[in-house]
Order: C-alpha cells, then structure tokens, then sequence
C-alpha cells in the first residue's frame, strides 16, 4: 500500500505539469478551434529565459520566475498579433502548419542562442520530504500540484467574475455577435494567447525542476502527454485538462512500476492506448459534450 501511495503522489506531480500545459491547449483551442502545436515550445523558450537570468544575471529564482511569467504573456500576444491574426481567414490546416513552423523555429532558436547541451535551473522548492504514513511526499512535488490547482482557481474567478473574462468567453463562444456588442475580439483573443503562454511558462519551468535537467526538445514529450490530457478531459473542458493529467501521471506511474514488461520506453505508448479506449467509449473526453446536429 504504501508503494502504492508513493506512485500515486510522483503521478499526480507528474500530471499537474500535464496538466497545466493541456490547460493552455484547451484556452487555445476554445478560442480558435485550433491545437497550437508549438505550446510546449513557448514553455521551452520560457524557462532558457528564466535559467539565462538565474544564471547569468544574478536573479533569485521567485522575481525571474514573476519576470518571465510577464514575458511569456508578452510573447504570447505578440505571437498572436504576429503570426495567428493574419491568417485569421485561412484554413485551419494552414494555422496548424503555422503552429509547427513557430515549434521548429523556436526550437532552433533556443539550440542557436543557449546551445543544445544540458542545462540544469534548479527547484524554487526546499528539497526535503515529509514522511506521511511511510509515504515520502517531497516539497516539490506538492509546490508542483499546488501551483497547477492555484492556476485553476485563478483562472476559474478571472473568467467567472471578471468583465474581461466573460468578453473573452464571448469571444471564444461567438465572435460575429461578441464584435455586435461592441467587444473587440481580437484584442480578447490576444490576451487568450497570452494567458495561455504564461501557462506554457508554468508547466515548462515546473518540468524543468522535475527533470532537474533540460535541453531544447525536453517539452516535446511533455506535449504528447498534455494533448492526450486534453482529449482525456474534453478539448473544450479546462478542469478536464487538469484531471485528465492528474489522472494519465497516475496512470503512467503505476504502469511503469507494476507492470514490467512496460518499461519506461511504452509508457507512453500504453497510456495512448488507453486514451484510445477511454475516447471509443466517450468521443468527446471524459468532461465534454459531443455536439449532435440534426439533419
């Protein structure tokens, strides 16, 4: 039982930075009706940043974190106004493409300016553990899964009680009859891309700190895992996106450690068959709707 618990608690550290970044798959794709397949890029480039200042700067780690946290928005609306807004009227494969094009761009960006070797930012967390029944629950584990929750709890009154969160429902909802009512929509959709950058920042620094080390490709695995996060959930379903993390770093944790034919080179593999299993049953994830039409 108690190895038990001890997987159940390094799932659900594992799944709140899944958890996280599939958040900011769902803002995206509750704005756009598009997957922005360079989202765990952004976070990439995020936490370089974040090291660069660390390290060469002399920043304690809280103020750089705060600091690249504003950046990432900045960068954010900036990757909206830049590359997403323009081709507003394009096919939605051509904004997919774009989205690849900003992943393969950003990536070769962090590899050119910081170099492709391994970098290590550290925690922002003590690194000590608590022994709960026989259970070691470290420090990090629990900043981890309580800075996802807070992540959750903010952005649950931003768009519930705040005006600019519900022109930006709105927004996302119904564009044509948003701009009607005098909202303007693409400065909505801008702060949705950079509210969902910061999330990228999140899960990028946070699985930095889990990894204790990281090169310009580590957020790729980290992607895979977030987007079938999201389908788990619900494309369209937030909370969805946090327990369907929760739940799949559950999942390929136990995996991993109960079953030994896995290994760690089919966890992955295995936690999408399931996903698949989990989908032929709901199509629409485990928090969504499936929208029928009637012909």
């Amino acid at each position: 039982m108690q190895q038990l618990l001890q997987q159940v608690v390094s799932g659900l550290a594992d799944g709140s930075v899944y958890g996280s970044l599939a958040l900011a798959l769902v803002l995206i794709y509750r704005a756009t009706h598009i997957i922005n397949f360079a989202q765990g890029e952004m976070g990439m480039f995020a936490t370089y940043v974040l090291w660069a200042l660390v390290t060469h700067h002399g920043m304690s780690y809280w103020p750089a974190f705060v600091l690249v946290l504003a950046l990432a928005f900045v960068g954010g609306v900036g990757v909206h106004t830049v590359v997403i807004r323009p081709l507003a009227r394009a096919p939605e494969l051509t904004i997919v493409m774009a989205t690849i094009a900003l992943l393969v761009v950003l990536n070769g960006l962090a590899g050119w300016i910081w170099g492709p070797d391994e970098k290590v930012v550290g925690s922002p967390f003590p690194n000590n553990s608590w022994n709960v029944g026989g259970v070691l629950v470290s420090e990090q584990s629990v900043g981890v899964i309580a800075i996802t929750l807070g992540c959750v709890l903010v952005l649950w009154l931003f768009f519930r009680f705040t005006k600019v969160g519900l022109a930006l429902r709105a927004s996302a909802v119904n564009p044509q009859a948003s701009r009607v009512l005098g909202v303007r929509v693409p400065w909505m959709l801008a702060l949705g891309w950079g509210l969902a950058s910061v999330l990228s920042a999140i899960s990028g620094t946070m699985a930095a700190a889990s990894f204790y080390v990281f090169t310009p490709s580590y957020m790729q695995s980290v992607l895979i895992y977030a987007f079938a996060a999201a389908v788990l959930g619900g494309l369209e379903s937030p909370l969805g996106a946090v327990v369907g993390g929760l739940a799949l770093g559950v999942t390929v944790n136990l995996l991993g450690h109960y079953v030994g034919w896995i290994g760690s080179d089919l966890q992955l593999p295995v936690a999408l068959a399931a996903l698949l299993a989990v989908l032929l049953v709901r199509p629409g994830g485990l928090f969504g709707r499936v929208a029928v039409r009637r012909v």
